[in-house]
């Protein structure tokens, strides 16, 4: 099988040149403007592409100590950008009140609940235990002063992994595209943007999801670099990288499941090619299926669940997080009400019990003395569901009939499929439904306590069914997940997940729903239960396993994310304001007297690359139609449509998919969401106008061709160093009147009126 040109160096065409004792050039005479290189038809059998590309051979080589030299000096100014003024301001700034307080929970041992994944949030607890800091910060709000507490340890940290994207870039494009220019311009890119160099400067998690990110890309292309010497040593070494950033990437965000996913249409890719390679036996082949499904699967998968494994190990106390678990989740946190008690496993009439809606921050269902206002639904007793534990979150449960009941009758049962009645304990009143909307979601119906020392009418009466149960099954404490169907109506008794006005003193809204499709909010489970009829067992016996908390936690985690909404004045964005830059966010300060931190991309930057979105478009258009008619193309000039349509492509694919996702997303959304795209489409740009500042030799004389290639790139490297002078001074805090105003450090550069500083 004929080797493919891009791997093995000139084409047939040229060794038969040079056999002749040619140069690789055209015999005749040439033209006073001619080319020099002899015009080389493709090889269709060899127009694969792959990931890495080799360098031509007759570009000049830059010997490995030169790429060292430039690959220092880019970490080196990468580290002074974003370690200037690491310190400052000596505040709590934007999401550093969430990220530095569960740094703080880690240290403290005490559980808590964010829609992340815990790997990030682990890291910066422990550097701030490792660099002084005692977790005692409360991080209650931006602004609060850090004063003695340790906090420089958890920003550098993240500062250094955000110093790492811009030699990781260097590295990718080094590899995708063999030009030291080429990569020269991804690394200035990132280093010379203030949105880069302000969201690397807190204790956020960005940086550390884009270090596993870029992390993962730099692992797959230094592998697929090593394809033709499979199962050495640096091979594995690569590969097994590959995984453990995939898992770093997964750990931090759930966004990291976009760079899984690139790296998973590579690894299918790269099968593909393997799979069609007759010279390749089916046993080699299932050696390269096995090693990628264990180091891109198996390990991985083992790396993420330990991540929750140490998390649930060392978050064993009750904290703030316990409420948006389930019950059973919960008896396994030291301090917690339900941690080493016992009650009776089985639910049985007389018993006194604590309902829990299932859905997050679903509450208790309650009630209270208070009664629903005039003009709301009937003036009867409220009920709604309540966050906290409370002596009025009790009810009693009745059977059908409110005939009273003798204490010497033996205890029954509850079983699935039962007609019963709750009474609350505090008040005597029945649960009640009846055709009266609800307060606040329409077409639903509302729910209060009705009747008189628990004698009310057929509105009180609800059937119990266990989710996933038969008729006769029994209804085990915090295990069981049930719904309440009212008797008289059909509907289902549901938490909406809306807050009450303040005549129902801001808890949430219970309704009936007439939906009937089984979801968390009308699912509900036995938290508390007391009846000294029946004999206590260890809730021990009932503790979920580890799988199941570990799927619990993701349930929750996926809902919590799925949740998140604005709040009151809060800035929020759309996908299409990131490109270009449109608005960014406040880190710090809003007026004049205080000290201002704005995250904006460098709009040079960011408008550069949106424009070379376009433009390699065109380009690798050209380059394709060009490679697929056969044209004939010199050796250099098909190297380079390799290159764009190789490595260029994979930088395109890495900003579609960490950027589009997004479009379909109905939580809430802000401009930082865009950094991990900006990456890949800042790497685009780099070898974009690499290539076409070399593709001036195509329209310009050969001795000019040079000059050109250069003094594009001088012109790029003034044109990003002066957009970083002017606009520093929103990484590094601006003070003084603002943009608009006479005597501002930034007068004059508020180019869109969108922008806030």
């Amino acid at each position: 099988m004929p080797a493919r040109e891009s791997e093995t160096g000139p084409p047939r065409q040229v060794h038969e040149l040079r056999k002749r004792g040619g140069t690789g050039r055209q015999d005749q005479k040439h033209g006073q403007n001619g080319r020099h290189d002899e015009p080389i038809k493709p090889n269709r059998a060899s127009d694969e592409l792959h990931i890495c590309q080799k360098t031509p051979g007759h570009v000049p080589a830059v010997h490995s100590r030169d790429y060292s030299f430039w690959l220092l000096l880019v970490l080196l100014l990468s580290i002074l950008t974003r370690f200037y003024k690491i310190l400052e301001p000596p505040h709590v700034c934007w999401d550093e009140t969430h990220f530095g307080k569960m740094g703080s929970y880690y240290i403290n041992q005490t559980f808590f609940f964010d829609v992340h994944p815990p790997l990030g949030k682990m890291l910066i607890g422990l550097v701030g235990y490792l660099t002084g800091y005692d977790g005692t910060f409360p991080f209650l709000k931006p602004g609060d002063e850090y004063g003695q507490h340790s906090y420089w340890g958890m920003r550098a940290f993240c500062a250094l992994l955000g110093s790492s994207l811009a030699p990781f870039a260097y590295l990718i494009v080094l590899e995708l595209s063999k030009s030291l220019p080429a990569a020269m311009i991804a690394a200035s890119l990132l280093i010379f943007d203030m949105g880069c160099i302000t969201i690397s400067q807190y204790i956020l998690l960005d940086p550390i999801l884009m270090f596993f990110i870029l992390g993962s890309v730099l692992s797959n292309v230094k592998f697929n670099c090593h394809h033709k010497r499979p199962f050495s040593t640096l091979w594995w070494m690569w590969l097994l990288l590959t995984g453990v950033n995939l898992a770093g990437a997964l750990g931090v965000k759930f966004v990291g499941l976009f760079v899984v996913l690139m790296v998973g249409i590579n690894t299918i890719h790269d099968l593909w090619r393997l799979l069609g390679d007759t010279h390749l036996s089916l046993v080699h082949f299932g050696r390269h299926l096995l090693a990628r499904v264990l180091c891109l699967i198996l390990v991985p998968a083992a790396l993420y669940i330990s991540v929750f494994a140490v998390h649930f190990i060392v978050l064993s106390r009750s904290g703030p997080g316990d409420g948006f678990f389930s019950s059973a989740f919960q008896s396994r946190l030291t301090g917690n009400n339900l941690h080493n008690a016992s009650m009776p496993e089985y639910l049985a009439y007389g018993s006194s019990v604590t309902v829990k809606n299932i859905r997050i921050a679903g509450g208790y269902l309650h009630s209270h003395w208070h009664l629903y206002p005039e003009g709301v639904g009937a003036r009867q007793q409220q009920v709604t569901a309540y966050l906290h534990k409370d002596f009025n979150n009790v009810w009693i449960v009745r059977k059908r009939e409110s005939k009273p009941e003798d204490p010497m009758d033996p205890v029954e049962l509850v079983r699935h499929g039962d007609i019963i009645r709750l009474e609350h304990k505090e008040t005597s009143r029945n649960l009640h439904s009846h055709l009266h909307e609800a307060p606040l979601t329409k077409k639903h119906l509302q729910v209060t306590g009705y009747g008189i020392n628990g004698t009310g009418d057929p509105n009180d009466f609800w059937q119990i069914e266990v989710w996933g149960g038969k008729k006769g099954d029994l209804i085990k404490v915090l295990r069981s997940k049930l719904r309440f169907i009212h008797i008289s109506t059909g509907c289902v008794l549901f938490s909406s997940g809306k807050t009450l006005p303040k005549w129902g003193w801001e808890q949430v809204e219970v309704t009936c729903s007439p939906y009937l499709k089984e979801t968390p909010s009308s699912q509900w489970n036995i938290e508390d239960h007391f009846n000294t009829k029946l004999p206590n067992i260890s809730l021990d016996v009932l503790k979920p396993t580890f799988p199941e908390i570990l799927i619990e936690s993701h349930i929750v985690m996926i809902r919590g994310n799925s949740g998140l909404k604005p709040k009151d004045n809060e800035v929020s964005s759309k996908p299409w304001h990131w490109p270009i830059n449109y608005q960014g966010l406040r880190f710090s300060g809003v007026n004049e007297t205080e000290y201002r931190v704005y995250l904006l991309g460098n709009p040079v930057i960011w408008w550069l690359n949106l424009f070379s979105l376009a433009l390699y478009a065109l380009m690798a258009g050209v380059a394709a139609v060009l490679l697929k008619r056969g044209i004939a193309l010199s050796q250099e000039a098909r190297q380079r449509c390799m290159v764009l349509l190789g490595g260029g492509q994979q930088m395109l694919m890495g900003w579609l998919l960490h950027y589009l996702p997004f479009f379909t997303m109905g939580r809430i959304l802000y401009f930082h969401h865009y950094f991990p795209a900006m990456l890949f489409s800042s790497m685009l740009t780099a070898i974009t106008w690499d290539i076409l500042l070399k593709s001036c030799d195509l329209i310009v004389p050969s001795h000019l061709a040079k000059s050109t290639y250069q003094g594009g790139l001088v012109f790029l490297a003034a044109l990003v160093l002066y957009s970083f002078y002017l606009f520093h001074p929103l990484s590094y805090g601006m003070m003084g009147p603002l943009a608009h105003e006479r005597g501002s450090p930034m007068a004059g550069l508020k180019w869109m009126e969108s922008w806030e500083f």
